[in-house]
């Protein structure tokens, strides 16, 4: 067989792994969008619907990681083509982990509307839903920067994440305040805590997908670097 043959086979394997790493990308995004509804609407259905979406999530992390140890096996690839299998399967992984900040939003919605205090954590769930908004755009264009191997648009992400750290850290405060005036809302606040911890965390996954595609593109690890650093290294 030809090296141009396995070559063209080895670039389609990888095309057809990028498209479900997309397709897990879209499931995740859309788990992530739902949860911050069923949060801001108190729906218990929308939060069941998360937690069902979990499954095939959790199904495709399997499914790509097995394609991946396939093609490793069977394709020995050189140095440049297994940075890049790397690189995909922490993609993945970090795809799977914000899944489960979805979910673990979702819980809480359930338990919040098993305990009944929804009426008194209105100001500080409007107050989630910005931070919310700003974590699932900022993962949106992580993902639309692995469609098209951006590095720009990656940069962009690892710029903006310090606006959801910012957000998070003002939620805080207002949490804090929130328990002190009204000692009834504690228990609940304390749960709002988790989820505003969540939203962080979904932000800090999206800025590891963009940190990934930088790997991929350049062959450069910018992890545990600043933004501007990360600029000079990617020109």
């Amino acid at each position: 067989m030809s090296d141009k043959h396995l070559s063209t086979q080895f670039d389609s394997e990888l095309s057809a792994i990028s498209t479900r790493v997309l397709e897990m990308g879209g499931l995740v995004e859309s788990q992530v969008n739902q949860a911050i509804h069923a949060l801001t609407e108190f729906s218990q259905e929308v939060a069941t619907q998360v937690l069902q979406g979990e499954v095939r999530v959790n199904q495709l992390e399997i499914e790509i990681d097995r394609d991946l140890q396939t093609i490793i096996a069977r394709r020995q690839p050189t140095a440049r083509d297994l940075r890049l299998l790397i690189a995909i399967s922490k993609t993945v992984g970090n795809l799977e982990r914000v899944g489960d900040e979805a979910a673990r939003i979702a819980h809480t919605v359930q338990r919040l509307i098993d305990v009944g205090v929804i009426g008194r954590m209105r100001m500080p769930i409007t107050d989630l839903s910005f931070e919310a908004s700003l974590a699932t755009a900022l993962l949106h264009r992580a993902l639309d920067a692995f469609a098209r191997l951006d590095t720009q648009q990656a940069l962009q992400v690892l710029k903006q994440d310090h606006e959801i750290d910012q957000e998070f850290e003002g939620l805080m405060r207002k949490l804090i305040t929130y328990m002190m005036e009204d000692p009834r809302t504690i228990s609940a606040s304390i749960d709002l805590v988790f989820v505003a911890k969540a939203i962080e965390r979904i932000g800090d996954h999206a800025k590891n997908l963009a940190e990934q595609i930088i790997y991929i593109v350049k062959g450069k690890d910018v992890r545990h670097n600043s933004p501007d650093a990360v600029e000079s290294l990617v020109r």
